[in-house]
């Protein structure tokens, strides 16, 4: 029977001693580690490294960068640590022109601004003059322009800025492919409707239609376009129901005409 090999315990401790030794040496090294990196953050947050040097703005087309980032009150020389986002995505939500924004950091020293916008959904005229409407109703004054290249509907004889208000948040609901159908809205109040109005199609086809869910009428206009001759011209009627009345049936149809 073999014999087992015995240490003696004279040999065992200075194994023990380095294991002991390594163990504290690593242990030593971890809190060395951590000391420096709490000093590292503290020299970091005390010291212009965490300063904003860079401020990025994306999702903005009505307004300039500057704007924005002048209405949050954002500067470099501000601590990117100090900064309150829900404070600052308060204040650029109060912005008429914006729908709604995000604020956050990026480290080391850059705050990041993503905005939403209100949708253009339309111009009014004055004179030779136009200006852009937003989905809330906004007219945005310091943008009019003198020519107008048709990528949103003119909305015309809205004297009124409830009934516009109504209009532009029901055009904002609507699809992009079916108000980019629509070249003007006229509003056509009558004396027991105030809420009639009148569309001039790019089509060709003109739309008597109320302001109330109009976004949810007018999604059944490619279909019922669908259904009709290409040589058809009249006048679709949506709200309660709808049918095409054409031009060439009845003295109402022969007397319909496009409106300036």
């Amino acid at each position: 029977m073999a014999q087992k090999k015995v240490v003696s315990i004279e040999d065992r401790i200075p194994k023990l001693k380095q294991a002991r030794k390594k163990k504290a040496n690593r242990r030593l090294l971890f809190y060395l580690s951590i000391f420096f990196i709490l000093i590292s953050i503290i020299v970091y947050l005390q010291s212009p490294l965490s300063y904003i040097r860079t401020i990025q703005v994306e999702g903005n087309s009505f307004l300039q960068d500057n704007e924005i980032v002048k209405q949050a009150n954002l500067t470099d020389n501000k601590n990117i640590w100090t900064i309150d986002t829900d404070a600052v995505e308060s204040i650029l939500n109060d912005s008429p022109i914006i729908a709604s924004a995000k604020v956050s950091r990026k480290l080391p020293w850059t705050v990041s601004i993503t905005v939403e916008e209100y949708e253009l959904v339309g111009y009014t005229q004055k004179e030779s003059t136009y200006y852009p409407v937003l989905g809330n109703g906004t007219t945005l004054q310091s943008m009019a322009k003198k020519t107008y290249n048709g990528d949103a509907p003119l909305l015309k004889g809205f004297n009124k800025e409830t009934y516009l208000h109504r209009l532009t948040n029901e055009m904002e609901k609507l699809p992009e492919t079916i108000r980019n159908l629509i070249s003007e809205v006229h509003w056509t109040p009558e004396k027991d409707n105030n809420d009639k109005m009148r569309l001039y199609m790019n089509d060709g086809f003109i739309v008597d239609a109320r302001i109330p869910n109009f976004a949810d009428s007018m999604e059944i206009y490619p279909s019922i376009v669908s259904q009709l001759d290409e040589e058809s011209e009249g006048i679709i009627h949506i709200g309660v129901g709808a049918y095409f009345e054409s031009f060439h049936n009845g003295k109402k149809g022969q007397e319909a005409e496009k409106g300036d």
